[in-house]
C-alpha cells in the first residue's frame, strides 16, 4: 500500500505484476526476458508493491532465471535507462584530451568490479586494483557500501587518510570536472542508480542474493563511454552468462573472472577461470574465449587465501591500502601479489599491454615483456606495469588528485 501511495503521489499509476508472477510459478510457462525487464523497470519508479517486488525477486532466484544471459542483459539495460543521465558529449571531450592511447587501448574509461557475496572476506582487491590501474588508464570504479562483507569499496575509501574523498561530490554533472583533474573516479552507485532506493529495503529483508547482485556490475552508469571492464563473479556457473550478456549488448572488451574457490576475482591460491570477449578481426565479430590462469602465468607465487583474508573493517583496510599505494610492503608479499594479478588483468583487457614499446615515466626500463600466456595474453607485462604504477608513485598521485578534486567540488 505504501508503494502504491508513493507512486500515486508522483503521478504514476501502480503496476500490478501478478499475471507475470502467476506465469513464473510453477515454472512451466514461457516468460520472456523482456517481460521480466519491463516489470523490474517499474521498481525504479516505485510503482510495484513491496510484496510483489519481493515475490519477483524470489521467483527469479528459485527458477534461476537470474542466471540467464538475456535476462541479465535486458535487466541491466532497464537499470541503466532509469539511471541518472550522464553528460556524454562533455565527458567524451574530456576523455579525448586526457586519455592516453597505447597498444590497443583507445584512452577510454575502464572498470574492475566484483559481484561480492563469495564468503571469502578477502581484502578490497578490485578497489585497490582500480586505483593502481589509474596510473596508466582512465578508471571509472563503480561501487557501493558493503552488503555481505565487512568492508565495501565505498566504506573503504571513506576511511582513507590523510584525507578521504568526498564521494557525494561525484555526480553525473560533475564527472567531466573530475576527469579533467585525474584519471580516477569512484561512482557511488546510489548517486547514479537513484531508483534503487525503493528496492534496497526489500533486498535487505531477503536472505538470498537477488538479481541485482548480478545486474549491478553489468550496469556501470558510464556504460556509454566505457571501453573495457573486468568483472569478478562469485560462482563459476555465472561466468558464461555474464560474458554472453555483455556480448549480446555490443560490448567488445571484457573479462569475466572467477577463482576456482568461487572467488569473485583472480585467485592468488591457484587456478582461476576466465571468459574473455575478443574480436575475431579488428572491429569484427565478438566471441567469448574461455581459459584458465594461475599465479605462475603472471610470474608470481601462489598464496593461500587465508594469507590474504583480512577479516578487517574499513578503517584497518584503509591503512593497508595506503601502505600498498606507497610501496612500503615487500614485492613478494601475498597481498601485493594478489593485487598485482588483478590489476594486471585490468591492464590486459584494456589493451595497453599490447604496446610493443614502453615509456611510462621515471623508473620504467622500457623492457616490454612480450611473452604470452593463457588466452594469448601478456599477463606478465600487466604485472610489470602494475608494479611500476605503485613504485613510481603514479597510482598515489592519481588517487590524491581524485581526493583533491572531490573535496573542492564538495566544499
Amino acid at each position: 500500500m505504501a508503494s502504491q501511495t508513493a507512486a500515486a503521489s508522483e503521478g504514476l499509476p501502480p503496476i500490478d505484476i501478478k499475471p507475470l508472477l502467476a506465469k513464473m510459478w510453477p515454472n512451466d510457462a514461457q516468460v520472456t526476458a523482456d517481460e521480466i525487464a519491463e516489470a523490474i523497470s517499474h521498481f525504479f519508479t516505485n510503482q510495484v508493491t513491496p510484496a510483489q517486488t519481493a515475490s519477483l525477486l524470489m521467483a527469479l532466484h528459485f527458477t534461476q532465471m537470474d542466471f540467464k544471459p538475456e535476462v541479465l542483459a535486458k535487466c541491466a539495460s532497464a537499470m541503466l535507462k532509469a539511471a541518472a543521465p550522464i553528460p556524454v558529449d562533455e565527458l567524451n571531450a574530456v576523455i579525448s584530451k586526457r586519455g592516453h592511447k597505447e597498444g590497443n587501448y583507445n584512452g577510454g574509461l575502464c572498470d574492475i568490479v566484483g559481484t561480492g557475496g563469495d564468503s571469502h572476506n578477502t581484502f578490497n582487491i578490485s578497489t585497490t586494483a582500480s586505483i593502481i590501474g589509474s596510473a596508466l588508464i582512465l578508471v571509472s570504479k563503480h561501487g557501493n557500501k558493503a552488503s555481505t562483507s565487512k568492508s565495501g569499496s565505498a566504506d573503504l575509501i571513506a576511511k582513507m587518510q590523510p584525507r578521504a574523498p568526498v564521494v557525494a561530490a561525484v555526480t553525473p554533472a560533475n564527472l567531466p570536472k573530475v576527469y579533467a583533474a585525474t584519471n580516477y573516479s569512484f561512482l557511488f552507485a546510489p548517486l547514479f542508480h537513484t531508483g534503487m532506493c525503493y528496492v534496497a529495503p526489500i533486498r535487505k529483508q531477503l536472505p538470498w542474493r537477488t538479481i541485482f547482485n548480478n545486474v549491478g556490475p553489468l550496469a556501470n552508469p558510464v556504460e556509454d563511454v566505457l571501453e573495457a571492464r573486468v568483472i569478478g563473479v562469485g560462482r563459476k556457473d555465472l561466468g558464461p552468462a555474464f560474458a554472453e550478456a555483455l556480448r549480446s549488448v555490443g560490448c567488445r572488451k571484457a573479462m569475466i573472472v572467477c577463482g576456482d574457490e568461487d572467488l569473485d576475482e583472480l585467485s592468488c591460491a591457484g587456478k582461476s577461470h576466465v571468459w574473455m570477449l575478443k574480436e575475431r578481426t579488428p572491429g569484427g565479430e565478438v566471441y567469448v574465449d574461455y581459459f584458465t590462469v594461475e599465479p605462475s602465468d603472471f610470474g608470481v607465487s601462489a598464496h593461500a587465501l587465508t594469507s590474504v583474508s583480512s577479516g578487517k573493517g574499513p578503517e584497518e583496510n584503509a591503512v593497508i591500502l595506503e601502505q600498498i599505494l606507497h610501496g612500503v610492503m615487500p614485492d613478494n608479499d601475498p597481498l601485493i601479489e594478489f593485487v598485482l594479478i588483478n590489476a594486471a588483468a585490468l591492464f590486459v583487457v584494456s589493451g595497453i599491454c599490447e604496446a610493443d614499446s614502453s615509456s611510462m615515466g621515471e623508473g620504467d626500463d622500457g623492457k616490454v615483456i612480450t611473452e604470452r600466456g593463457p588466452g594469448g595474453q601478456r599477463w606478465k607485462e600487466g604485472v610489470r606495469r602494475a608494479r611500476w604504477a605503485i613504485h613510481s608513485g603514479e597510482a598515489w598521485k592519481q588517487w590524491s588528485a581524485f581526493v583533491d578534486i572531490t573535496n573542492k567540488l564538495g566544499a
